[in-house]
């Protein structure tokens, strides 16, 4: 598989996404089956695993962090520490104290001595983006992560963010269904600065695979119960996005979402995509997608198609709290489809 860089880490071209060994997507596949799929996208060409704490209540980190032991000096692993889900609100511990007990639960959880990339998977609200870059900073100099990263962040903190300590990547939401990077000055400022980019959920939740048709049901931790992307109106409002993509899948001899990857990764050259791969077809099939070539005359039908079109539905953070409510209401506990795996 072809190289790319995120800052200063060289990554395989596609990365793979780990949220939905875990949860998100329905009842995950047993453990083993799990593992099996991670070490085989690394066979693959795969170097790139992201994970986070909040994934599964720390299981995706521990489960992650099996998978990679034997090949750990191989593959990069970038985790995140959600300041949303549990806020640095301690007023007897200092910021970077306060970070630095998450990332050691991190560490612990990945059986790892040290993080590739440790992301701040939300910026928090009233802390000055230079305080988090600052503690960023004293954990590399400790040697327990060797970069640091942003998710859900603007063109500014990216700026200021990167002044105090070289930020390695940027996560922001970036598909064919959402495509602010491309107008909101993010992708310019990593451009500027030799930032990787890796895109969060640059299929659309599967959207994009072509998969998903109306009269289509979901139970348990699926958050396509809840993204309006999949109501049956928007699956058919929607449609003219895939029947764009359709025509290229067929001149290229690709599936729908070899398309919708290969158009990220041309809008810019350090951008990593990481699918979900929860399914060994969908490792296989996503990892070929660096093998796409897309013309400029391609692209520019792409784009000029997608600016023609009115995208309705999202699966915005409300959706994603939204199914955590109905799963309250119902009962289901996050994690009981895999413990004792």
């Amino acid at each position: 598989m072809k190289k790319r860089m995120l800052g200063t880490i060289e990554v395989g071209a596609i990365g793979m996404g780990c949220m939905g060994f875990s949860h998100a997507h329905g009842d995950p596949a047993p453990r083993e089956e799990c593992i099996k799929m991670m070490r085989t996208a690394h066979e693959l060409g795969v170097t790139l695993y992201d994970t986070a704490d909040a994934y599964g209540n720390g299981h995706n980190e521990i489960l992650v962090g099996e998978a990679l032991k034997p090949i750990r000096a191989e593959v990069v692993i970038l985790t995140k520490f959600n300041p949303e889900k549990d806020p640095l609100n301690d007023p007897d511990a200092s910021l970077a104290d306060q970070i630095e007990k998450r990332l050691d639960a991190s560490l612990r959880r990945l059986d790892t001595d040290v993080v590739d990339i440790y992301m701040c998977h939300r910026i928090p609200e009233g802390v000055p983006i230079e305080e988090t870059a600052e503690a960023m900073s004293s954990f590399i100099k400790k040697g327990k992560i060797r970069s640091w990263a942003m998710s859900r962040a603007d063109a500014d903190q990216i700026e200021r963010g990167n002044a105090i300590a070289p930020v390695s990547v940027i996560q922001n939401e970036f598909s064919m269904m959402e495509r602010s990077p491309l107008t909101d000055g993010t992708l310019e400022a990593c451009a500027k600065h030799g930032i990787g980019f890796t895109p969060y959920m640059p299929l659309a939740s599967g959207f994009l695979s072509g998969q998903f048709k109306p009269g289509m049901t979901y139970k348990n931790d699926d958050i396509h119960r809840t993204s309006t992307w999949f109501t049956d109106e928007n699956l058919k409002r929607n449609q003219p996005v895939l029947t764009m993509i359709d025509k290229l899948a067929s001149e290229k001899n690709a599936t729908y979402s070899q398309i919708a990857l290969a158009y990220l990764m041309h809008k810019y050259d350090r951008l990593v995509p990481i699918p979900g791969m929860y399914e060994m077809r969908f490792v296989k099939e996503n990892i070929r997608a660096a093998e796409i070539e897309l013309t400029a005359e391609d692209m520019q039908f792409i784009d000029s198609t997608l600016d023609s079109l009115t995208i309705y539905g999202d699966c915005k953070e409300d959706k994603v709290y939204a199914l955590g409510d109905m799963l309250k209401e119902e009962g289901y506990v996050i994690g009981k489809s895999w413990e004792n795996k």
